[in-house]
């Protein structure tokens, strides 16, 4: 509630101010290029002057054409000068503020990332973000110079004739009072359209990523009914919005021009009863209409401190969300023994999905999860990994609670493969690279070879310097999880996670895995996943998870004696594997 409470000044100060010398500049040579565009109007007065009292020497006009001309060139100058200054500092700003998102988010728990939709979260980064630097790239400069001049050209008027000076105010109320017609129910109008675009966002994500889908069951992307609907409130907002500040806005935009309206038949008035010299008159009508640009200028910028305290909430919640806290200084373990000591979690603040899990994992064994689909075998695993906080109890690493142990050196302790590995979109090189960056060619093709993957990869056009496209969909399931696990032998971590590591893979590649994942795991601690049981026999410890707890743990062949849940799920295993070699 409090950050609903700052300025977008107060919400990004820490960002903005390593650049506001930046923006000073800039501020100080807009409101020098306001100024000097001022000359102008300023010159034509007195060339008007001369000319009305008869003055037809060319030597007398040509010096007010000369300064006009000047005072021309250099708000030409000044403004770009100006703009220049002000997007190097909005730049920066923007850069800095990208990289504390970035940072941010390897900070917070995965479950952040599953309650914030993909394309949520890129609609804040790069448009919410994009959305903010013609605000403060412009904003900044041009709104001050142009609140600064009008207010100079007053002074000047009210030396000149005080009665015409308010008299060329009238219509200014009437214009903003209009304009703030505009602005009734703007902030909540705002933040509604940052909510459907997100929400257009999301859905348009969804859509292309289940195309797939979409043209197996013959769906258009008229009949794709959530699809449409989000297209349809999107594009539903804005008329509606534009509908109901229009009337405002050209009304506005209609009377604040219209200066002279008041200021000539004042001012014939007053030059008729004698009390206005002729070249104050016509002094007086230039430079009231010098006074409407810049602050229409100003009218245009009125909406964007709404539309930047909105953003700037956004990310603020973003930079404060919850994060995992831990230490940065490394500290010393002395062995790889994990222990999970009462271990509670929820996901949500309403459903534990853990429930008091006692497990104790020795250095160097293997020791596989086994269980229903939704057991809570992945979320051990991952807690384990430290992509959550325990809600209650502990894991320990080494004897030492994870949340004391740094994210930097937990991360290059374990390897994590899991069944759906990302691949970005580089080449194979650079996938396999990702373990170790300091890693050769050399010894990329290496790790290759033993994760069973190099032969596969050498009959691509490209070979290793093949594109694996966006999240490696340019490979099959089980040539990605072979890359995975290259990656993961490259990193040569002490503790290796496999999260049914082998799911995609059919019986000849699985062998191959099998024999790599062998090759990956001599001489270090192995937590395994798995889905077919034959795969885990020779575990030191297979702990059977049920409900969120442990049924049983054992040996396999002490699990078939003594517990039902692992017999039955044998029996399946066997049945299912005989049936494959049936087919087969």
């Amino acid at each position: 509630m409090e950050q609903k409470k700052q300025s977008f000044m107060q919400a990004l100060d820490e960002f903005i101010r390593p650049n506001r010398q930046g923006y000073l500049f800039s501020v100080l040579t807009s409101i020098l290029g306001v100024a000097c565009s001022i000359v102008p109007y300023i010159c034509a007065g007195q060339i008007i002057t001369e000319l009305i009292q008869g003055q037809t020497s060319v030597q007398k006009i040509l010096p007010w054409i000369l300064l006009a001309l000047a005072g021309y060139f250099l708000k030409v100058c000044f403004l770009n000068l100006s703009t220049s200054l002000s997007h190097k500092a909005t730049f920066s700003t923007l850069e800095a503020l990208r990289k504390a998102m970035v940072e941010k988010w390897q900070r917070v728990p995965m479950g952040y990332f599953q309650n914030n939709t993909l394309g949520s979260l890129k609609t804040s980064f790069v448009d919410r973000i994009d959305s903010m630097e013609p605000i403060l790239a412009h904003m900044f400069p041009e709104m001050t110079a142009n609140l600064l001049v009008p207010v100079a050209i007053l002074i000047y008027l009210f030396l000149l004739d005080w009665r015409m000076a308010l008299i060329s105010l009238i219509v200014l109320p009437i214009g903003f009072a209009l304009q703030m017609g505009c602005m009734k129910g703007f902030a909540e109008k705002y933040k509604e359209q940052i909510r459907i675009t997100k929400k257009l966002n999301t859905t348009l994500v969804e859509y292309v990523n289940g195309i797939e889908v979409i043209k197996a069951f013959n769906q258009s992307a008229t009949s794709y009914q959530k699809f449409t609907d989000a297209v349809n409130e999107n594009a539903a907002f804005y008329v509606n919005w534009m509908h109901d500040t229009q009337k405002y806005m050209a009304s506005s935009r209609a009377v604040m021009p219209t200066v002279l309206a008041t200021v000539l038949p004042f001012g014939v008035l007053f030059y008729l009863q004698g009390s206005l010299s002729a070249s104050a008159f016509v002094m007086i009508m230039i430079l009231s209409l010098g006074i409407i640009k810049p602050l229409l200028a100003v009218v245009d910028y009125t909406d964007n401190f709404a539309m930047l305290g909105t953003i700037a909430g956004e990310v603020r919640t973003i930079l404060d969300a919850p994060e995992l806290i831990r230490p940065a200084q490394e500290i010393k373990i002395t062995d790889t023994a994990i222990s999970l000591e009462n271990v509670r979690f929820h996901y949500n603040a309403n459903t534990e999905v853990l429930h008091g899990i006692d497990l104790n994992i020795m250095p160097g064994t293997v020791t596989a999860l086994v269980g229903a689909s939704g057991s809570g075998k992945s979320t051990i695993a991952k807690l384990i990994a430290g992509y959550w906080d325990v809600t209650d109890g502990s894991i320990k690493l080494g004897n030492i609670d994870l949340r004391n142990i740094p994210a930097e050196q937990l991360t290059n302790l374990i390897a994590y493969v899991s069944q759906d590995n990302f691949l970005f979109d580089d080449t194979i090189r650079e996938n396999i690279r990702m373990g170790n960056p300091k890693a050769t060619d050399q010894q990329v093709e290496q790790m290759a070879k033993a994760a069973g993957c190099d032969e596969f990869i050498r009959e691509l056009p490209a070979g290793y310097d093949t594109k694996v496209g966006e999240s490696g969909g340019q490979l099959s399931g089980g040539e990605r999880q072979r890359i995975a696990i290259a990656r993961a032998m490259m990193k040569n971590a002490p503790i290796i996670i496999l999260d049914e590591a082998t799911a995609y893979a059919d019986v000849e590649n699985e062998a191959i895995m099998q024999e790599a994942i062998a090759k990956l795991i001599t001489g270090k601690t192995l937590l395994v996943i798995a889905h077919r049981l034959s795969t885990i026999t020779d575990a030191d410890n297979i702990v059977v998870v049920e409900n969120g707890k442990i049924a049983a743990q054992g040996q396999h062949s002490y699990l078939l004696k003594n517990c039902d849940l692992y017999r039955k799920m044998w029996a399946a295993n066997q049945e299912a594997a005989d049936e494959k070699e049936a087919v087969l």
